[in-house]
């Protein structure tokens, strides 16, 4: 089973996998015998390049040629497929690319086909070709004699001189879809007489990326390995590929948050030396197909390419969470897969992506994912948002709500330091907005009357992204009672981060006065660093949390002196009394006076 990707090479344009756009118009070309001085043939590994252009170089030499096809059974044609056609030159530029090769290769190009109709150079990897190689190679590519043309095969089509480009014909192959790969695999296990599983063949076909070669490979793996039938579990066995019992396990302790069974489903994934790429490849498709069923129910199952048994057990476990931790889970996995595959320590970095999707509701509470504008109105409730910063599904489908993060001033300090942010603890009742009274009637209304703070979540102005939720506080508790003061505010920011909480905040002046804190900044930059960004919105925050929830923020500079003109630097510079006796001094005149303007 080794051979299966040579016996099984294509000889015909018809027996390639895809690459129809490119297949139409090489064979309309053999038929007509338009052919291009050069030819350019870019893409992934393994989608066909080589392949079709031996097909093509055969098709031009066929004994029946002019013909869309060759017919692989004149003299010929079956030179070429044994690879001793005199006419078609396959060089590898990964050992041939010094300008010596090509300029040998000039020479070759000068003599007349000697069987064929055309003599063909193929160049495989051709941007292996050093820069002075390239250079040889310009006049010929633009003008090569008669009944000459190259084609230029290469995964790195970026890597080539603009010139080499512009005299090619340029075609990019695309990578194989999954449907087309895997109806590709099952005609080999067809002509091959052996019996296999759908799912294994799906796998093979996931796993193989779009590449044909790859997906061949991966087959002829996984058939030495098998008793004779392809049989899922030991293509996953084979592979190093988790099987379907790894994710529910997964999705029962995400689902559950527990954390010791999410431990012990990892440990077994990194024991088995399961390819932690397509691990986590997997795990996407996962959270992209539970999406889409908990979205647009069965009508999604068709395009998701799942068999009906497969696609009810997701729909399932779709069912057991929001719409907005789905999308998140799915965001962080996709997000995570490079962080994961690049790290140094690569199970511990993908132990900390998995405990951060099974605590994602107690990292921070999903219906603070979307988090309204500052300036919105505090009268009314903000609507639960998701991840992106849009309504949350969850709010319309009837989805349990988290509840919120803040208690209302009237409770004491630990009592809301240790309220729990996370759905297990019980909602509590709205609270009515109270309109705020002024600072000192504050200080001495009771906490029964009029709470100053609503419990509302902390106002954000943007919305945060799914990978930032394990480092945003869950609460901050309540400061204490008391006169709301500049120097009182310090201290309470020293109190929740230190002084460096706010960037330049220590080195302002401030004062609070009719429901604004005025920030008096030293100059422009200080006050552009403290008004933007993320430093805003903790400023922002802390203020509303401190001086009360209509509390706004305004800034002031000292140093706002208009900006002075050349002219105006000029005259200052004339006018000055130093100046003035240096000229006295040396009898100087004005310039101006000396050589009127114009001569």
């Amino acid at each position: 089973m080794s051979s299966l990707t040579a016996k099984y090479r294509p000889r015909r344009f018809a027996e390639v996998a895809g690459q129809d756009a490119v297949k139409a118009i090489l064979s309309r070309a053999s038929a007509t015998g338009k052919i291009a001085p050069a030819y350019m043939f870019s893409g992934t590994r393994g989608v066909g390049k080589t392949t079709i252009a031996r097909i093509f170089a055969k098709a031009l030499n066929c004994e029946k040629a002019p013909a869309a096809e060759p017919c692989n059974e004149c003299r010929l044609c079956r030179q070429a497929n044994a690879g001793n056609a005199v006419d078609i030159i396959e060089i590898d530029a990964a050992s041939h690319g010094g300008v010596g090769d090509v300029r040998a290769l000039k020479e070759d190009v000068g003599y007349a086909p000697l069987e064929g109709r055309f003599k063909v150079f193929i160049i495989d990897e051709a941007h292996m070709l050093s820069t002075a190689a390239f250079n040889a190679l310009l006049k010929t590519l633009e003008e090569p004699p008669a009944r000459v043309t190259f084609i230029l095969a290469s995964t790195e089509a970026h890597k080539f001189p603009a010139t080499i480009l512009s005299r090619c014909q340029h075609y990019v192959f695309k990578m194989l879809p999954q449907a087309e790969l895997g109806a590709h695999l099952e005609k080999i296990l067809q002509a091959e007489g052996l019996e296999y599983e759908p799912g294994a063949v799906r796998i093979i076909a996931r796993r193989g990326a779009g590449s044909v070669r790859d997906s061949i490979s991966l087959l002829g793996q996984a058939l030495a390995y098998s008793a004779g039938a392809l049989v899922e579990s030991e293509v996953r066995a084979c592979l190093g590929l988790a099987g379907q019992e790894v994710f529910f396990a997964l999705m029962e302790a995400i689902a559950g948050r527990d954390l010791p069974l999410l431990s012990r489903t990892l440990r077994g994934v990194l024991d088995q030396g399961l390819d932690l790429g397509f691990f986590l490849r997997e795990l996407s498709g996962c959270w992209r197909n539970m999406f889409l069923l908990r979205q647009a129910g069965e009508a999604i199952v068709p395009e998701l390419g799942l068999p009906a048994e497969e696609a009810a057990q997701w729909a399932e476990w779709a069912g057991r969470f929001t719409p907005a931790h789905i999308h998140a889970c799915w965001q962080m996995t996709l997000d995570g897969q490079q962080r994961v595959i690049k790290s140094l320590e690569p199970a511990q970095a993908l132990e900390l992506l998995l405990l951060n999707l099974a605590c994602l509701p107690d990292l921070l509470p999903l219906a603070a994912l979307g988090g309204g504008s500052a300036s919105r109105p505090q009268g009314g409730a903000a609507p639960q948002r998701g991840p992106q910063g849009g309504a949350s599904p969850a709010a319309a489908d009837g989805a349990p709500r988290t509840p919120p993060v803040s208690q209302p001033v009237s409770q004491s300090a630990p009592q809301a330091a240790s309220h729990s942010a996370g759905p297990a603890a019980a909602p509590q009742p709205p609270v009515p907005q109270a309109p705020v009274a002024p600072v000192a009637e504050q200080r001495v209304a009771p906490a029964t009357q009029a709470p100053e703070r609503p419990a509302a979540p902390a106002p954000q102005s943007e919305p945060q992204s799914a990978s930032s939720m394990a480092e945003a506080p869950a609460a901050y508790a309540a400061p204490a009672s008391g006169p709301r003061s500049w120097e009182g505010f310090l201290e309470f920011v020293a109190g929740k981060n230190g002084n460096g909480f706010v960037t330049g905040l220590s080195q302002a002046r401030g004062e609070f006065c009719g429901g604004v804190l005025t920030l008096t900044c030293h100059n422009e930059t200080h006050s552009g660093m403290m008004d933007k960004g993320d430093n805003f919105l903790r400023l922002q925050r802390l203020v509303m949390e401190y001086f009360g929830p209509e509390s706004s923020v305004a800034f002031t500079c000292v140093d706002r002196e208009p900006v002075k003109t050349d002219g105006t630097i000029s005259r200052e510079m004339q006018e000055h009394p130093a100046v003035q006796l240096v000229r006295e001094a040396f009898e100087c005149r004005d310039p101006a006076l000396v050589y009127p303007r114009g001569r």
